[in-house]
């Protein structure tokens, strides 16, 4: 294997490998490396600003759990899941990008989960931006006791800084 490759848990590996399939970069040991030095980059950025911004990390969060999430799934595209108002929730959807088989960047108001959100399981959406993710590698969540208005803001604010982050990322691989 790698240099990059090789710091990521052997479970992530296969969805490295894929993105790279799918990136439109060479399908090569070089792009796979490139792909995986994103994806340490991108998980850095996660843990960085959630912490910056106030929030833990957990392992799971119950559908019927009034919070919100961010989570980062294997393949690195990022999940907002606002809080629960009325039994449903806003949530967005951000690729990496460099995927052709995903959107890029998807929104949708009155989603409702259809279980758990958990480490290591797709989030599944009853009703969303998508019926699934990939296995989630991250899950974060606010600490403070916010109204849910503040917590969607501040999870709308921490997924712009995140993605900027991200978008940043995404052209050193683009532009190398």
């Amino acid at each position: 294997m790698g240099e990059f490759l090789d710091q990521i848990p052997e479970k992530v590996h296969n969805h490295i490998k894929s993105i790279t399939k799918s990136s439109g970069l060479p399908d090569t040991e070089e792009s796979i490396e490139k792909i995986a030095e994103a994806w340490i980059q991108k998980d850095k950025i996660f843990e960085e600003q959630t912490g910056n911004m106030n929030m833990e990390e957990v392992d799971s969060l119950d559908k019927d759990d009034s919070r919100g999430l961010l989570a980062i799934t294997y393949s690195g595209s990022l999940v907002n899941i606002g809080p629960l108002v009325d039994n449903v929730r806003k949530a967005g959807y951000t690729s990496i990008e460099l995927r052709a088989d995903v959107p890029n960047l998807v929104s949708k108001d009155n989603s409702k989960l259809a279980n758990d959100v958990e480490l290591d399981e797709s989030i599944q959406f009853e009703d969303g931006p998508v019926k699934r993710t990939s296995p989630i590698y991250r899950i974060a969540v606010c600490i403070e006791d916010l109204s849910a208005e503040e917590e969607e803001e501040k999870l709308a604010e921490t997924t712009m800084i995140i993605m900027d982050d991200f978008i940043e990322v995404n052209k050193t691989i683009i532009d190398e």
